[in-house]
Parts: structure tokens; C-alpha cells; sequence
């Protein structure tokens, strides 16, 4: 279980470094990014983890990816292309 947390809170907090890299542009501050990323790597392999019991650890570190990717998600902006500006008459 130990190996769990540290290698979904390692995967987590790649996956966040890896974004906030890639898209410094659509995410905040980075020190909202890469906490976010580890919290949701956790959660993620908690719920696995207690959805199946019995997986191994490969499965559980895929659970773990998924939530965080879905975490890190939610703090996406849209990009400066799409966003509608406002008439001024």
C-alpha cells in the first residue's frame, strides 16, 4: 500500500509538471497545478483501491492517472482563440 500512495503521488505530480510545462498558457499558477495533480493521484488510487481490492498494481496506478489527468482538467481555461469578446457599442 505504500508503494501505492508514492508511486501515484509521483505519477500525479509528473502528469501536473508535464501540463503545467506544456500548457503554462490555459492553467494557473503552478503552485495550484502540481498539488492538484499529486490530491488527485491519490484520491484516484484510494478509490481504486477500494473499488478492487484485489488489483494489482498496475491497475491501480491507471486509476490514479485518470483521476489526476480529470482533476487537472478542471483547471483549464479556454484558450485565448475561442473566447468571445464582449461588444462595446
Amino acid at each position: 500500500m505504500l508503494f501505492e500512495a508514492l508511486g501515484s503521488a509521483v505519477l500525479g505530480f509528473v502528469l501536473a509538471w508535464a501540463a503545467a510545462h506544456r500548457l503554462p498558457h490555459r492553467l494557473p499558477a503552478r503552485a495550484l497545478v502540481l498539488p492538484t495533480g499529486v490530491a488527485g493521484a491519490l484520491f484516484g488510487a484510494f478509490i481504486t483501491h477500494s473499488a478492487l481490492a484485489s488489483a494489482s498494481l498496475l491497475v491501480i496506478l491507471i486509476g490514479a492517472l485518470v483521476v489526476s489527468a480529470a482533476s487537472l482538467s478542471l483547471l483549464l481555461r479556454p484558450a485565448e482563440r475561442y473566447r468571445r469578446h464582449s461588444a462595446t457599442a
